[in-house]
């Protein structure tokens, strides 16, 4: 049985004299999340200014807000496929990175292999496979939604050890490893929250420099919880 302790005594360990790599690959994977957004109301404000000012009308709102529609539905998309094509592959290579930082091995190569031509196909269907039944199931209701995605987070570390072990055995696996962890698992992300706060006060910047602890801890936490599925699976 794991505790939180020792899995994250043994992350800072791994850390140590290696933390700005590792924050680097981490940058990488949250990069590779395809995560953001923004917006604002200056685009609405100038509209308005220029139609008081007595100004011709370049277009009408049904046109303006047609064409804002189809730039967001083709943003999505593109953010969609690059996530899949590209951001997949950065992801599983990262968590490799971590993995074998854990055993303190060569870490070097790790995003080239997961590019290599006889692994590429296997990590990106495996990924989508699990991104699309995690996303049904956040359809369904959200609590259904977290759990699954619990139950599908070793997904990534397994396709990193085994990129071509198949989309469903992968997310069967993942499923067997976190089996009776689940809980645990979501404490383990809230005993977080303390550092992502203390960051967020740095104008959110100081986050970022928490998530190579948080990588380095949960691939500590994969190292447990592979004992058993995976070597079964092997």
């Amino acid at each position: 049985m794991w505790t939180r302790k020792e899995l994250k005594d043994r992350a800072k360990a791994v850390l140590k004299g290696n933390y700005w790599k590792a924050f680097l690959i981490s940058l990488v994977i949250y990069l590779a999340g395809g995560e953001g957004g923004g917006g604002g109301s200056s685009g609405r404000s100038s509209y308005n200014n220029y139609r008081n000012s007595g100004g011709p009308m370049p277009f009408d709102l049904p046109t303006f807000f047609a064409i804002f529609g189809v730039m967001v539905i083709l943003i999505i998309l593109s953010l969609i496929v690059l996530r899949i094509f590209l951001g997949y592959s950065l992801e599983v290579g990262g968590r490799r990175y971590f993995i074998k930082s854990a055993r303190y091995e060569d870490s070097s190569g790790c995003f080239k292999y997961a590019f290599d031509r006889e692994n590429y196909m296997g990590i990106i269907k495996a990924m989508l496979l699990r991104g699309v039944q995690n996303f049904l199931w956040y359809l369904l209701l959200i609590i259904p939604g977290i759990i699954k995605s619990y139950e599908y987070s070793m997904a990534p570390y397994i396709l990193a050890e085994n990129p071509n072990i198949g989309a469903q055995e992968a997310i069967k696996l993942s499923r067997d490893m976190t089996e009776g962890h689940k809980l645990d698992m979501f404490v383990l992300d809230l005993s977080f929250i303390g550092w992502y706060l203390l960051g967020a006060l740095f104008f959110g910047i100081g986050v970022i420099f928490v998530t190579p602890y948080a990588n380095a801890t949960k691939a500590e936490l994969y190292m447990v919880l592979r004992q058993g599925p995976m070597e079964e699976a092997a």
